[in-house]
């Protein structure tokens, strides 16, 4: 028969997405079913059922039903691996399918009226008894016949005992394994549920392995220097007790360090690739601080560079670019306590792979204030399809960050970012101000688009921000925007990691994610 899933394989990168790439080959369960809700263009339920060592797959728009009275259209798709049986997670956006999954249902089936279902598939009608936890009884599917390219299929419910005249899936949207909604899936994007482990096993969290703990014991059995080895790297650290954040009690460098280790793996993916700004505050944050982006000479031969070939005279020269967690750690051994990525890569500076909008408050703006900007902008967003994550800036503003395809320039998202600002603003006028000087704003926020350009840039996610108590750059769900104790300052470097544990990290939806900017007139 070939291989099954060459189709399968041929849609997808697994480098990008969460589904397994999988193997055809017989459980020793027997033949199972299963029917996923998905949310991907547009919400449809895949029903498939495992024949040959594969998932033989229906996309149905509305979902299967106990109701006899009732047909439903569905398009045979390609066959999936049996490892997808239990798949629950979020294929990014981008990706074939990109959107939430959930198991709606599953169990086992017989074929009913053939001994080869798969005979049975290839001549058109297949005759299925399921036993699932919401789908019971006779399931028949039968080939319509399309257009070419097309496989339309009929699936109906028999009459029988398991009928239930009127039964609509839509009034039962949870999964059976996880207990979770789409909408829970989609917010929780760093777990997914495996199928191969047991039940009490099953989720597991997407996000890298973090740094194990005797890394950081030898970090504290260290005196107030030494050469500290973490993620394979021998790094000679300095003034360890050095107080860098006031506090009570107050941060040092030390455990500026400690994080910085424990938070790479999490924050490396917005940093790699790009040059970095540094912001550093070699004598606390108390004091005055100074940007530096020039890549040192006594920088160890290992850490990553950028030779700027546009460089005019007395312009840097070298960036340092993160490309691996111990870099990380490097710039916080330096002295940079913010961390600022460019929004385009090294390899393409002119070409931004992500928009920003940054929600600057004025001295009159409130919390409230911002936070409906904030809301307004979700909405706007929502309303025209596009993938975005705010996160909370650790001083006073919120961000929000689109990814983007290849292809567009500075000048086009600046343009962008500036059209659909100035449609929110438009709703709130009262809110926000225009003009470029601070002092000619009387207080009001600015919406600011000017971020959108080469060698401009946002704070990092996971930064640490130069203020007492060591607080955090700090993405956030969507939802949390209607939370009544979100805070801009509201995670530090000693209680972000425990907020990661619980919730993940919401800006991994912009991982992978390349979308078009729609029109904004």
């Amino acid at each position: 028969m070939g291989d099954l899933l060459e189709v399968y394989r041929r849609k997808r990168d697994f480098t990008r997405t969460p589904e397994p790439a999988g193997a055809t080959g017989w459980s020793p369960d027997g033949r199972r079913f299963v029917v996923q809700r998905h949310r991907a263009r547009r919400l449809h339920y895949d029903l498939r059922f495992e024949v040959d060592g594969v998932l033989v797959s229906w996309a149905v728009p509305k979902g299967p039903t106990l109701d006899p009275t009732v047909r439903r259209l569905a398009m045979h798709v390609e066959d999936h691996p049996v490892e997808y049986l239990h798949f629950e997670g979020v294929i990014p956006e981008g990706e074939y399918g990109g959107g939430d999954v959930i198991v709606w249902d599953t169990g086992t089936w017989e074929p009913v009226k053939a001994d080869d279902p798969h005979a049975a598939i290839e001549g058109g009608e297949l005759h299925a008894e399921v036993h699932g936890e919401k789908l019971h009884g006779r399931l028949v599917l039968v080939r319509r016949g399309g257009d070419e390219g097309a496989d339309p299929w009929m699936l109906l419910h028999k009459r029988d005992q398991y009928a239930v005249e009127g039964w609509d899936p839509e009034e039962h949207p949870r999964s059976v394994l996880s207990g979770r909604t789409n909408d829970e899936v989609k917010a929780d994007p760093d777990r997914m549920w495996r199928s191969d482990v047991p039940a009490a096993e099953a989720s597991v969290s997407l996000l890298p392995e973090s740094l194990p703990d005797e890394a950081i014991d030898e970090l504290e059995a260290l005196g107030t220097q030494g050469t500290w080895e973490v993620f394979g790297r021998r790094l000679k650290v300095t003034n360890l007790d050095k107080v860098l954040f006031p506090g009570d009690p107050p941060v040092t460098k030390r455990e500026l360090l400690a994080y910085a280790a424990r938070i790479a793996p999490v924050a490396l993916p917005y940093l790699e690739g790009r040059p970095l700004n540094l912001h550093r505050y070699p004598d606390g944050a108390d004091r005055k601080g100074f940007w530096h982006k020039q890549r040192p000479r006594h920088a160890p031969s290992w850490l990553g560079s950028w030779d700027n070939p546009e460089a005019d005279r007395g312009e840097t020269t070298t960036y340092v670019v993160a490309d691996e967690p111990a870099a990380l750690v490097w710039t916080a051994n330096f002295g940079a306590l913010e961390w600022h990525p460019w929004t385009s890569r090294a390899e393409a500076p002119h070409a931004p792979t992500y928009a920003l909008i940054d929600l600057d408050p004025g001295e009159r703006t409130s919390w409230a204030d911002l936070m409906a900007l904030a809301r307004l902008h979700r909405t706007a967003l929502d309303h025209r399809g596009v993938t975005a994550r705010a996160k909370v800036t650790g001083r006073r503003g919120i961000q929000i960050w689109v990814p983007i395809a290849e292809g567009y320039s500075f000048d086009e998202t600046r343009g962008w970012v500036e059209r659909l600002s100035r449609t929110v603003g438009q709703v709130v006028p009262e809110l926000v101000s225009w003009k470029w000087e601070v002092k000619e704003r009387k207080g009001l926020a600015r919406l600011d688009y000017t971020q959108n350009a080469i060698n401009k840039t946002l704070v990092a996610p996971y930064s640490p921000r130069p203020a007492a108590g060591a607080p955090v750059s700090v993405p956030i769900a969507w939802d949390e925007l209607d939370d009544p104790d979100l805070r801009p300052d509201r995670w530090t470097i000693r209680t972000v990691l425990d907020r990661l544990a619980k919730r993940g990290d919401p800006f991994r939806a912009l991982l992978g994610t390349a979308q078009r900017l729609p029109e904004i007139t």
